[in-house]
């Protein structure tokens, strides 16, 4: 008996779609991640990009718990000397809730050749409408 391993050219690649309304961030990332990486499925091999694609609607729906809003922070330095920026949560969820999902999903993948191509195969909506009809998405229950 041996141990099955996936090739690259064999994966098969399914599109889903996750509702994020009313749902914490972070559980809604975190099976965003595992869904991108591959690793719900019976082939999953470590080393190939054996994941899905992901919709996520309703982002600007979704709950931070606690007091995350105003305590939260995004830090972010633009390489010059004392340029070490902050956003606020509240003022990221208002301005741009689709980037606070991607963020929280990036932190949740593996900082490799692996991690940044399962990102490419994210796809984020503010509202409850998306334009991926045609690749007929089956719905993801958390």
């Amino acid at each position: 008996m041996s141990t099955y391993m996936a090739k690259a050219q064999e994966v098969t690649r399914k599109w889903y779609v996750i509702d994020a309304q009313g749902k914490p961030l972070g559980r809604v990332a975190a099976q965003a991640a595992v869904l991108l990486r591959g690793k719900e499925k019976t082939t999953y091999t470590p080393h190939v990009d054996c994941g899905d694609n992901v919709i996520i609607i309703n982002c600007a729906k979704v709950v931070l718990t606690g007091k995350k809003l105003e305590k939260k922070h995004w830090y972010h330095h633009t390489g010059y000397i004392g340029h070490l920026k902050d956003v606020r949560y509240d003022t990221l969820m208002r301005e741009d809730p689709c980037a606070a999902m991607k963020k929280a999903i990036k932190g949740m993948l593996p900082d490799n050749t692996l991690g940044r191509n399962a990102l490419t195969r994210l796809r984020t909506v503010a509202g409850a409408e998306h334009n991926h009809a045609a690749q007929q998405p089956t719905a993801w229950e958390l």
